[in-house]
C-alpha cells in the first residue's frame, strides 16, 4: 500500500514537476492537492495551466484543489511547491499541525534547525528534526532541499572531500525553467545572456558550506569552505551548467578526481531506493561535454554530469557539472 501524501503549490510548475515525479512511484501517491485561493474549488485539470512535456496524469486531472491550510483530511506527509512569497507562514503550520512538510521553497533553508539535505551528501543532518520538533514544539517536521545551481555544484564537489576542499570558484549558465513560468521575457533572452540572477550567488556560497558541514548539537557547523559565484541566466530549457574551479588540500590529479567522482555512491544508491540514479555523478569524457541538450537527463535527470576536468592554473582542479533544475 501506497503512502498518502499532498501537494501544496500544485498548481504552479514546480507542482507540475512534483506530480510528474509521483506519478506512478512505488511508495507514494498523491491524495491532496492545495494551493492558492484563486485555484481552490476547482479540479486540478481546470485550475492549473499544465506546461509540462509530459501529459497531466488521470489520476490527478480529476481532484478538486482545496485552499492552502491546514485540514483534516490532508495527509501527514507534504510536498511543499509553494513560492517563497507566501511558502514560509504556510509550511510552519503545516509542521504545526503534525505534519512532515519537505520544501522546494527558499524560506527555511537557513533556519538553524531545520535540515537541508541532499540525501547523497549530508543524510545524517535529518538528526536536527528531533532538536527541530523540541525547540519549536510542533509535533510535525520542516526538511528543505537546495537550490538547484547548489545541488549540481555540491554533488560534484561531494566525491572531492576526502581531498579536502578549501577554496570554490563557480560560473553558473542557468536555463531559463530556473525562473519559473512564464519566467524570462523572450525579448531579454533570446540570443542573449543574462549575467544576474537576484539571490542566486549568495544561495549557491552559503547553502554549499551548509550542505558540506558537520551537525552537531541543534544546529549545522557550516564547512570551512570559500565558495564565490557568478550566476547567468542563458537562454537553454532545463539544465543548470556549472563551471567551477576548486582548490583541494591533496592536489589529487585530474586522473584521481575523474575516478573519486565516477566512483561516488550514498546513501540512496546503497539503499536502492526507487528514483536514486545509480551513478549519481556521472563523468562523461569529450572536450565538449556536458551540454544540457545531450546530457540533461542522466539517471533520469537526478543524475549530475560531470566533464572537462582538468588541471586549473588559479586553484589547482577544474570541471564542468550540469544537473537538471526541475
Amino acid at each position: 500500500m501506497r503512502i498518502p501524501v499532498g501537494l501544496l503549490g500544485a498548481t504552479g510548475m514546480v507542482g507540475q514537476r512534483f506530480i510528474l515525479q509521483l506519478e506512478g512511484h512505488p511508495w507514494f501517491k498523491v491524495a491532496w492537492l492545495g494551493a492558492s485561493e484563486r485555484s481552490a474549488g476547482r479540479p486540478y485539470a481546470e485550475a492549473a495551466r499544465w506546461v509540462q512535456d509530459d501529459p497531466m496524469p488521470e489520476g490527478v486531472a480529476g481532484m478538486v484543489v482545496q485552499p492552502a491550510e491546514v485540514s483534516a483530511d490532508c495527509p501527514e506527509v507534504v510536498f511543499s511547491a509553494m513560492d517563497a512569497s507566501v511558502a514560509g507562514g504556510i509550511e510552519r503550520d503545516f509542521a504545526g499541525a503534525g505534519h512532515f512538510v519537505l520544501s522546494n521553497s527558499r524560506n527555511h533553508r537557513l533556519d538553524a534547525d531545520v535540515p537541508l539535505l541532499i540525501p547523497e551528501v549530508n543524510p545524517d543532518h535529518i538528526e536536527l528534526i528531533p532538536h527541530q520538533r523540541r525547540e519549536r514544539g510542533w509535533p510535525g517536521a520542516i526538511v528543505t532541499n537546495p537550490n538547484c545551481s547548489t545541488i549540481t555544484l555540491t554533488m560534484a564537489l561531494a566525491p572531492l572531500r576526502p581531498f579536502g576542499i578549501r577554496r570554490v570558484l563557480a560560473t553558473t549558465l542557468q536555463a531559463v525553467s530556473g525562473a519559473g513560468y512564464p519566467g524570462v521575457p523572450s525579448v531579454d533572452i533570446l540570443g542573449n545572456a543574462v549575467p544576474f540572477i537576484g539571490g542566486e550567488e549568495e544561495k549557491l556560497s552559503v547553502e554549499t558550506c551548509k550542505l558540506l558541514g558537520e551537525v552537531g548539537e541543534g544546529r549545522v557547523e557550516p564547512a570551512a569552505v570559500t565558495v564565490s559565484a557568478h550566476c547567468n541566466r542563458v537562454p537553454t530549457v532545463d539544465g543548470h551548467l556549472v563551471c567551477a574551479s576548486v582548490e583541494l588540500e591533496a592536489r589529487p590529479s585530474p586522473g584521481e578526481a575523474r575516478a573519486a567522482m565516477a566512483d561516488f555512491r550514498g546513501q540512496p544508491q546503497r539503499l536502492a531506493l526507487p528514483t536514486a540514479p545509480r551513478r549519481p555523478v556521472q563523468v562523461v569524457q569529450g572536450a565538449d561535454r556536458p551540454q544540457p541538450r545531450r546530457d540533461v537527463m542522466a539517471g533520469r535527470g537526478m543524475a549530475v554530469t560531470v566533464g572537462c576536468v582538468r588541471e586549473c592554473s588559479v586553484l589547482g582542479l577544474g570541471f564542468a557539472a550540469l544537473g537538471h533544475n526541475t
